[in-house]
């Protein structure tokens, strides 16, 4: 029993919220091991909290979005991502947790991709920075032949082209900037990488798989099924102020930012948009970003790869 100026409360009257939150807290304190602030978890656990009375749910399932065409199947087993790309340092930590129960989801494998300070992705060099729009130079002139007959053959799919989300092969062997690393008791993860670029169509983002009910082997992470697929997003003044640092301040293409982006689901951290924390006189000094993700481990959730709108790419 516990006096306060209004009165005797008693534990049980505490609502699952508070509950949530302050054990949110403390498994924070726990298992980031200082690396971010214990109450900028409790604030987050605060805000992605549902808001529906229900017991059943106590966390804000973290929305699915579309794989994008640059997924490449886990082949580094790594927290450091960065190999030789220059950029802002950027630490990311997050959290993974059963929406449901509010249980850490442990062992889990984590994927995270993204494009370099530049736009260009890892394995996809020879398509530029263009979210797929290839990295030639576009041919002038007019046709020379006239096309003639009916086409043969299947009708090419997925590629980056078009903005439509299906995969496309990868045309190099470079990996920078992506990797995976599975959670720890706690469900958490930490990444070390570079902030990311920009590229045509799309606003700053990283993508990121969790996947579970796997098995980790000398050779890397079995079986098991992807639970979540996602994007994590920047607000728009840490990008500002990324833009003023070299090599960003090379990067010419046009920044799409957050709010013109056709991806984010607008609907704030339950949509991926990261908590950052970073000097806002020197962001090239580094970031840290953390966000905690509610899944459901028992579903699938390979990728929604639904076609954004013709002037993005879903990159």
């Amino acid at each position: 029993m516990t006096e306060t100026t209004e009165g005797p409360v008693n534990k049980r009257d505490l609502t699952r919220r508070k509950v949530v939150v302050t054990g949110g807290a403390a498994i924070a304190a726990v298992g980031v091991g200082g690396v971010l602030a214990v109450n900028a978890f409790a604030d987050e656990a605060a805000s992605g909290a549902s808001s529906s009375s229900s017991s059943e749910t106590c966390y804000t399932l973290t929305s699915e979005t579309t794989e994008g065409p640059y997924y490449i199947d886990a082949d580094k087993i790594r927290q450091d991502v960065t190999e030789d790309e220059e950029g802002i340092p950027l630490t990311l930590t997050l959290k993974v947790i059963d929406a449901e129960t509010c249980k850490p989801v442990k062992n889990a494998a984590v994927d995270i991709w993204h494009c370099s300070a530049l736009g260009i992705y890892s394995g996809y060099e020879a398509m530029g920075s263009g979210g797929g729009g290839g990295g030639g130079t576009p041919p002038t002139g007019a046709p020379t032949d006239v096309p003639s007959g009916t086409p043969t053959g299947e009708p090419p799919t997925g590629g980056p082209g078009g903005g439509g989300g299906g995969h496309a092969e990868p045309t190099d062997d470079e990996r920078y900037l992506r990797g995976t690393w599975r959670t720890d008791k706690h469900g958490y993860v930490t990444f070390r990488t570079v902030f990311p670029g920009w590229y045509q169509g799309r606003c700053v983002h990283i993508h990121v798989k969790v996947h579970v009910d796997g098995t980790w082997t000398d050779a890397g992470y079995e079986g098991g099924h992807t639970c979540h697929t996602g994007q994590l997003f920047f607000d728009e003044k840490s990008v500002l102020a990324s833009a003023a640092v070299a090599p960003y301040s090379t990067n010419t293409t046009t920044r799409t930012t957050l709010d013109e982006d056709t991806i984010y689901p607008d609907n704030g951290h339950a949509g991926g948009l990261l908590y950052l924390k970073y000097n806002k006189r020197h962001i090239e000094k580094g970031v840290r970003a953390h966000l905690t993700l509610g899944v459901a481990p028992d579903e699938t959730n390979g990728s929604t790869d639904t076609p954004p709108s013709a002037s993005a790419s879903a990159g």
